[in-house]
């Protein structure tokens, strides 16, 4: 086999391969040789079949199993050879379109190698760390929201009217065309007004009742209702109001606590102060974070393979656009050209990409299967009740599971950066660190 090279300009590489004739046909014969003793054919008994025959009958479908696995091999002893990493999979052809048995097969592959990544010492990076503490005003709201959230009714005095967000106990009984349909009848039902929990219309129109009125409810079912002989048909509801009561949250004592699996309200307290610090610290690392990527930028410069740097402007460009045109769902759109703007991102985000795979690498950082079952997990839960049908098919998705193992990867190598850099901490209020936060939102 030989191999000569043809390009070799930036990052671009370019191989003549050429797979000598007699390299295949010995190899076709020893596959032959190694399945004849199982072969049987009419008119010969087991492994007595003529090696002519068994060439004439297999021959073709072995060698072009035979061409390819040479043309692989080829390539992987190149790449282990030379050391070069193709940024994507290499562009391989065969240039003899008229081989025909005999000839030797010729072979072109190019590819755009990985740059070599340089060392990078990050011991002199500074790093600030924002340090929010809980404060009382912020546990005390966060306690209001939940009191709200666990509120409960109580009886209006008589006469009062509803009003939206108060609950109305009524009975009512629902008519299409003067009949009464299944299910569309109850007694007692406790029903917040504002809760959009019945059918468009039939709220607002409860609004204004007192306690032993009796109203009809006149409303339109959605074209889309999942009971087909009720979808688009007018439907009368007659209801009586049995009580009207108001909105009462709920004290913000041990009882409420309880209602919410804690002891008793300080140790409601001090979880909430807990939640609170832990929701700043992941913004806090957010900020850090990205202080952090911009000193790797600083410090490191190599040439980017130019497909990497093209893919990723167009898969930004792509992104933003769709952002900004929100009612295009699907790809049905004119082609998107990146910008100057997209182009310097996706430089960044390339190097930077490649830089912190390279860290990591000699770092010899990996994801664990415990951290990889706790990712699906929490993707999982968007999908109620198909955890099991997202869970089989993240395992026989390779590019799904590379889309989560990627994030976790990266976090490990960004924490071997805090480690390594000088990281002070400095206490800021909540709102500062919102500042900062909507100042990477905005970047």
């Amino acid at each position: 086999m030989q191999v000569t090279e043809t390009l070799n300009e930036g990052l671009k590489r370019g191989y003549a391969i050429t797979i000598p004739a007699t390299e295949l046909e010995e190899k076709v014969n020893a596959k032959l040789a190694e399945a004849q003793p199982e072969i049987e054919m009419k008119g010969f008994r087991k492994g007595k079949v003529p090696m002519p025959l068994l060439k004439k009958q297999f021959g073709p479908r072995l060698m072009g199993e035979v061409m390819q696995e040479a043309v692989d091999g080829a390539m992987n002893k190149h790449f282990e050879d030379s050391g070069d990493r193709p940024a994507l999979q290499p562009d391989v052809k065969m240039t003899n379109e008229d081989w025909k048995e005999g000839d030797d097969v010729n072979v072109e592959m190019s590819y755009e190698a990985l740059p070599a990544i340089p060392e990078v010492d990050v011991s002199g990076v500074e790093l600030e760390k924002l340090v929010v503490k809980a404060e009382d005003a912020a546990v005390t709201e966060a306690l209001e929201n939940l009191a709200s959230s666990a509120q409960e009714f109580e009886a209006r005095e008589e006469g009062a009217a509803s009003e939206d967000g108060d609950q109305v106990v009524i009975d009512f009984v629902g008519k299409v065309d003067g009949e009464a349909f299944e299910g569309g009848s109850a007694e007692d039902y406790p029903l917040t007004l504002g809760s959009n929990s019945f059918i468009p219309g039939f709220e607002e129109q409860l609004v204004g009742v007192k306690s032993g009125e009796e109203k009809d409810v006149t409303v339109t079912f959605p074209e889309e209702y999942g009971a087909e002989h009720l979808a688009g048909k007018e439907a009368v509801f007659s209801c009586t109001v049995k009580e009207v009561k108001a909105p009462k949250a709920a004290e913000i004592n041990d009882e409420l606590a309880k209602k919410f699996g804690s002891e008793d309200l300080d140790q409601l307290k001090g979880q909430i102060s807990e939640r609170l610090e832990a929701e700043y610290a992941g913004a806090a690392r957010q900020v850090m974070k990205r202080a952090a990527l911009d000193a790797l930028a600083e410090l490191v410069s190599f040439d980017l393979p130019p497909s990497l740097v093209e893919a990723e402007a167009k898969q930004i460009a792509h992104q933003l656009w769709h952002e900004e045109n929100p009612d295009v769902q699907g790809h049905d759109h004119p082609e998107i050209e990146p910008t100057d703007e997209h182009n310097k991102l996706a430089e960044r985000r390339v190097r930077l990409g490649l830089l912190l795979a390279e860290m990591g690498q000699k770092a010899e950082v990996e994801v664990t299967d415990q951290e990889m079952t706790q990712a699906i997990m929490q993707q999982a839960r968007q999908y109620p009740g198909q955890e099991r049908q997202f869970f089989e098919f993240i395992q026989q998705n390779a590019q799904m599971q590379q889309q989560l193992r990627a994030p976790i990867f990266e976090d490990k190598v960004i924490d071997l950066v805090f480690d390594q850099a000088k990281v002070s901490e400095k206490e800021v209020s909540k709102e500062d660190l919102q500042k900062a936060v909507e100042a990477l939102e905005e970047e």
